[in-house]
């Protein structure tokens, strides 16, 4: 069943058309991803489904049953608000239903056949389930850790900076769960590890989705569909991104030859996503297989978890000492012992490294980490605390998130000509026209004469982009880069980055990016400890998560071998399994042996196009997690069965 449908939606703003004749349909549990070049009419399809914009022809068909919400880039509080109350403001309805629920649950003891009681317990209970809102306060508490702003809580939110606020209102919806939910560029001001809590999230609870990003891995694990607006056209395409870049190439192939320069770019993405995504998961297959056989014997050995851990940790400095070839690279960085703090923050502890000509390098890891700091002291705008920071005579091209290069007051063609005429020169010794040039970074020949000023901030940015590299420099250094950007903007920056010949220092929270251009990570761990390491970073993610998961795991078995030891001296008497515990103790070798087939099925399923692309990729993963899920259920339920009799055996 629709909830949302627009049929023939058509909307125009003076001479431009935006939508023309567009048909758009949302059903339950799906999550689309809209995406396109900025301008193009992404935010316009929100604000009419919001009812924000009215349409100029077309009919707009919304369930009236249903609730819809929205993020917003510039969210609105009331004066005065803290943090905590701002996210529980939203929760008011949840909060009341839970204590409805328990007034009706006390009434009922007495009056246990009101028909009427039990019809409103079980609506309630069936609300309340939806939102998954039984234990509301901890997922507060939650949200609140997750997205950093625990000791922002009773803070005014006013008072917070921009990023801040979206979290907070972020934090707010995701909780309330509406029954749809509309995101604006939501992993924007979120790292790494607050996008993967947001993915964990809106996978688990089944949120009803639509939403524009311009982070491809995240639409790749959240999307079950993407719609691209182009053209005022909408064209669907079943999947997440990478199946978007196979049905779009396919789609491509059969157009005239002026769109060769975009099939160029979205043939060299797909090979490099497919490319990177076979790897990845061939690596992982092997580890993944030793994970979950010594994740099995782990009850029974303690010990393994240990080890499991220390071979994570060795992959890790395996490719973390990869020997350094030694060659006539130029110097352009040394850093022996370098420290730095701000305040009372220790951001940077005894760090060494060399970077060369050539270099591409990512500085990554949680917000306030200390990241920009980093850039700072490259760009010799703050000195370090201790230890020997050393730069050589070369060029450097810097990229800001505030734009400081450009000035409001002047034109384009007065930004790229500042001399007269009307050709640039690029980094590469290319002289071109300054419509050609600007042509790549999808301006149009109108917009020469407009001024910086009125330019929205991703126009800007492709501005500030696209001046960079007329400068001939010897080193890059870009702070968040692909902030503000759309897909196909990204696109050509990453073209650029990788035909520049010079060293590339950036700071990113985009995964999908920096797996792409950086051949090496700074790592910023926290407590100013930075790690350099030569992994992929998805890949380094994975590691790092599975040896959380294995700590707390050790946590959870040293725990649970306390009680099983105490339930040993309570039970002494007991001499034999209980009859249920003796049927699922003889039961589960067959159910494990039939879940260990069915994830060996998937996981052939996944390294298999046409299996994964019948199914859809998105569908498959989530079938794989949830046996996986089951499997290491049963395996743990095997083992505390299993001890359990050892321990009769040996009475």
């Amino acid at each position: 069943m629709a909830l949302i449908d627009l049929q023939n939606i058509n909307k125009q703003y003076d001479v431009k058309v935006i939508l023309k004749n567009v048909n758009f349909t949302l059903t339950q549990g799906q999550r689309i991803a809209v995406i396109g070049q900025n301008g193009q009419g992404k935010s316009t399809l929100f604000k009419i489904i919001m009812k924000q914009v009215e349409p100029d022809l077309g009919e707009i068909s919304i369930d009236k049953s249903i609730k819809i919400e929205m993020l917003d880039q510039q969210p609105k509080f009331k004066a005065g608000i803290k943090v905590r109350e701002a996210i529980e403001e939203q929760l008011t309805e949840l909060k009341t239903a839970k204590i409805e629920y328990e007034q009706i649950t006390n009434q009922l003891m007495s009056d246990y056949e009101n028909s009427e009681l039990l019809k409103r317990q079980s609506e309630l209970a069936t609300f309340i389930e939806f939102h998954n809102a039984w234990d509301l306060d901890n997922m507060i508490e939650r949200v609140l850790e997750e997205f950093q702003l625990k000791q922002y809580e009773h803070k005014d939110v006013n008072l917070l900076s921009g990023g801040e606020q979206r979290r907070v209102c972020l934090a707010g919806l995701i909780l309330k769960k509406p029954d749809v939910l509309l995101l604006d560029e939501p992993t924007n001001h979120l790292d790494v590890y607050m996008v993967e809590f947001l993915e964990s999230l809106l996978l688990k609870n089944n949120f009803t989705l639509l939403f524009i990003s311009h982070d491809r891995y995240f639409i790749d694990n959240i999307a079950t569909c993407v719609v691209e607006v182009e053209d005022g056209n909408l064209k669907k395409f079943n999947g997440g991104y990478s199946s978007y870049l196979e049905q779009k190439a396919q789609l491509l192939e059969n157009i005239q030859k002026e769109h060769e320069n975009l099939l160029r770019l979205v043939k060299r993405e797909a090979h490099w996503m497919q490319r990177g995504v076979t790897a990845r998961r061939k690596r992982n297959e092997r580890r993944k297989s030793e994970y979950f056989e010594l994740k099995k014997k782990a009850k029974s050995n303690p010990s393994i978890i240990r080890k499991m851990s220390l071979e994570l940790q060795r992959e890790q400095k395996a490719f973390n000492s990869q020997e350094k070839q030694q060659n006539k690279r130029k110097m352009l960085y040394e850093l022996d012992k370098i420290s730095k703090s701000l305040g009372d923050k220790l951001l940077i502890k005894d760090f060494s490294s060399r970077i060369l000509q050539k270099d591409t390098i990512a500085i990554v890891g949680p917000n306030g980490s200390g990241k920009s700091t980093l850039l700072k002291i490259f760009m010799e705008k703050l000195k370090v605390d201790s230890g020997k920071f050393k730069k050589g005579d070369f060029n450097i091209g810097y990229f800001d998130q505030q734009r400081e290069m450009l000035d409001d007051s002047k034109n384009l063609m007065e930004t790229f000509c500042p001399n007269g005429g009307d050709r640039v020169v690029l980094d590469d010794g290319r002289n071109m026209h300054v419509f050609g040039y600007l042509k790549n970074f999808l301006f149009p020949r109108e917009y020469l004469d407009k001024k910086i000023g009125v330019l929205s901030g991703g126009e800007k940015n492709r501005v500030a982009l696209a001046l960079l590299f007329t400068k001939k420099v010897d080193c890059l250094i870009l702070d968040e880069p692909t902030n503000d950007l759309d897909i196909p903007t990204i696109n050509i920056l990453e073209e650029y980055l990788q035909n520049f010949q010079g060293a590339l220092i950036f700071v990113s929270h985009d995964r999908y990016f920096v797996d792409k251009i950086a051949k090496k990570l700074f790592v910023f761990k926290g407590q100013g400890l930075v790690e350099e390491s030569f992994q992929p970073y998805t890949e380094y993610l994975e590691i790092e998560k599975e040896l959380r998961e294995l700590d707390a795991f050790e946590t959870q078995t040293s725990k649970q071998n306390s009680k099983n030891s105490s339930l040993e001296q309570k039970n002494k008497a007991q001499n034999k399994l209980s009859y249920k515990d003796q049927r699922e103790y003889d039961s589960l070798p067959k159910e494990i042996e039939e879940l260990e087939e069915k994830i060996e099925k998937i996981n052939n399923c996944l390294s298999n196009p046409s299996c994964y692309e019948e199914k859809g990729i998105v569908a498959v993963s989530k079938e794989l997690e949830e046996a996986e899920n089951i499997y290491e259920e049963k395996v743990e339920r095997f083992l505390e069965l299993e001890e359990l009799v050892e321990t009769f055996n040996s009475k």
